[in-house]
């Protein structure tokens, strides 16, 4: 069981990031359309390369914790920057009566990228990760999720 307790954060890292370097190697391989997503977006290949570079090297620092934090704030910020500009849902007429169509995916996709912001921030502010057997061992134990103590367990009676 220690094994476990060494390795599932970096399991867990590497579960969390490994969209990122996929999604970099797709806009390379398919450059065109990743161009035609970009849309009238000002310097278009310079941003395209610098999305690359964040989905390279960010997913990188962050699975060998090297400055970690910074890596997954800007990972964040690259996520929220995503489904801002290039998932607006709220543009597709369809959407709006929930059918299928292209509103609801980039729904979707704008959930996504809110979620992984979400994972992303827990390693901006995490101070440790909780080893693997106290969570088998206290299944129901919580933590605190404001205030001076978020993050820190509750121990003792809830």
């Amino acid at each position: 069981m220690i094994w476990i307790n060494d390795y599932a954060p970096l399991l867990l890292r590497i579960c969390l990031v490994v969209l990122f370097p996929f999604s970099a190697l797709d806009k390379i391989v398919n450059w065109d359309a990743a161009s035609k997503q970009a849309g009238t977006m000002p310097f278009k290949p310079a941003m395209l390369w610098l999305s690359i570079l964040v989905e390279i090297l960010a997913p990188i620092c962050i699975v060998i914790g090297w400055h970690d934090r910074l890596a997954a704030l800007i990972l964040a910020g690259f996520c929220v920057v995503t489904a801002v500009l290039f998932h607006q849902f709220w543009r597709f007429p369809g959407f709006w009566r929930f059918q299928p169509g292209e509103g609801l995916e980039h729904f979707w996709e704008f959930l996504k990228n809110l979620g992984l912001v979400g994972g992303l921030g827990l390693i901006v502010l995490s101070q440790a990760t909780l080893p693997v057997s106290i969570v088998m061992r206290h299944p129901l134990l919580s933590s605190h999720v404001a205030g001076p103590q978020a993050g820190a367990p509750i121990v003792g009676p809830q």
